[in-house]
């Protein structure tokens, strides 16, 4: 890990750069599998399923047979687990619930909100050697509560045709009852098109590689709604002189064990934690099986001492983590200073892994930078609302003088007529 210390502020910029890739270097195979899939539909999906994922598939969907199959092929101890991660994040969500009230704006002019779930969300569940069956429950569960009718799950199956057991009992445990074993950009493009088995969504969401991300901003561009641009997987932590090394070291390779391109940074007020840290992190390493994949990524990764926790926090809002723990004493009064950051963890006993699985949050996070602008995937993602408004008599008396000024200043004479003839009305 790259150590920097004392950064000047013009400096931060350049040391909290990310490993990004432009996909939109991939457009043009995606546009070539998104045109086919259009054309061809299902045909197109078995031949890319044979091409990109090795397997000769009949039905697409997921049978019954598999679904019930699927409780007896993982451990009784998985499944309770992820039975007590459905209810805390069910919990959590459910209070997100809106509660939309009438508001009168002036006597007669009432206006208010209605929360509406998306009728059709499609959900991409990433499968391979890390299957995400804690992703199915981060997306199924609030598409549930939202009210959305219809809920797609894809999934790439493995070389036999079948989806990882843990992600099917995930998504029947969640409500999901539409399950296709298609993987990357076939998925994606799928769902965003429709064809003769998949329903076509109104919304994607879900992580993936890179090529299930430039399908996402490509179809995003004129198909469908995407829940938001993603990156690779990103963590920050704050961590003063009191802070244990060991806990310190185990959150960094926890997102250093997501993917090559992940990266972690440590931002410390201490030397000596700071140089504790790094040998700590040499020795967790040798001891992970994904090891080739963390050593990669941790190449990426920071570990930068500066003079205060003002300064760490003033650092932290510029980087806009996807996920930032704050291994501090402080951490309630400094808390209130963060700005930017997708999911926050708080204290020595708050692993960034608790928010990964079951601890009630949502995993879905935004990555590069976009928190300074976006939110985490919650209830609100999964819902649109609209306005309501009634105007009566006296409203359109109280308002129409109003609405005539302002439409004749704007040169909208028939914006403004609508109001004058209803003034003028005998009824």
């Amino acid at each position: 890990m790259e150590k920097i210390y004392y950064p000047n502020r013009k400096e931060w910029k350049d040391i909290l750069s990310r490993p990004t890739i432009d996909v939109t270097t991939l457009y043009n195979v995606v546009r070539e599998v998104a045109e086919k899939i259009e054309k061809d539909g299902d045909s197109a999906v078995r031949e890319y399923e044979e091409r990109f994922d090795k397997v000769k598939l009949g039905s697409l969907a997921a049978s019954k047979e598999e679904m019930d199959e699927a409780g007896s092929l993982i451990s009784s101890e998985l499944k309770e687990s992820i039975v007590a991660a459905y209810n805390n994040i069910k919990k959590f969500h459910e209070a997100q619930k809106f509660q939309g009230k009438k508001i009168e704006t002036m006597p007669g002019v009432e206006c208010w909100q209605k929360s509406v779930g998306i009728e059709k969300v499609g959900l991409y569940i990433p499968g391979g050697s890390a299957p995400l069956f804690s992703t199915v429950l981060m997306l199924a569960i609030p598409a549930k509560i939202a009210g959305c009718k219809e809920i797609v799950l894809c999934s790439p199956p493995n070389r036999e045709g079948k989806i990882n057991p843990a992600i099917l009992f995930a998504a029947h445990t969640a409500g999901v009852d539409k399950i296709f074993k298609i993987g990357g950009i076939q998925a994606i493009t799928a769902m965003a098109y429709g064809t003769e088995s998949v329903p076509q969504v109104y919304k994607i969401f879900g992580p993936g590689n890179q090529y299930v991300m430039a399908a996402k901003q490509f179809v995003s561009l004129n198909k469908v709604a995407i829940d938001m641009p993603a990156g690779p997987s990103e963590v920050e932590v704050l961590a003063d002189e009191n802070a244990n090394p060991v806990f310190i070291a185990s959150d960094l390779l926890s997102q250093a064990e997501h993917g090559p391109d992940s990266q972690a940074i440590l931002v410390t007020t201490s030397e000596e934690l700071l140089l504790k840290v790094e040998k700590e992190v040499e020795r967790q390493l040798a001891l992970l099986p994904r090891i080739d994949i963390a050593t990669k990524s941790i190449k990426n990764s920071k570990l930068i001492l500066i003079k205060d926790m003002d300064e760490a926090i003033e650092m932290s809002n510029m980087y806009a983590p996807e996920h930032l723990i704050m291994h501090v004493e402080r951490w309630e009064e400094l808390s209130d200073k963060v700005v930017n950051a997708g999911s926050v963890f708080l204290g020595q006993y708050s692993p960034e892994s608790a928010g990964d699985y079951a601890s009630g949050t949502n995993h879905t996070l935004p990555t590069n930078g976009y928190a300074k602008a976006y939110s985490g995937v919650s209830l609100d993602s999964f819902i649109k609302k609209i306005t309501f408004q009634h105007i009566s008599r006296q409203g359109i008396e109280n308002i129409g003088g109003i609405i005539q000024v302002m439409a004749e200043n704007e040169q909208l004479f028939a914006h403004k007529n609508a109001v004058t003839v209803r003034l003028e009305s005998k009824e």
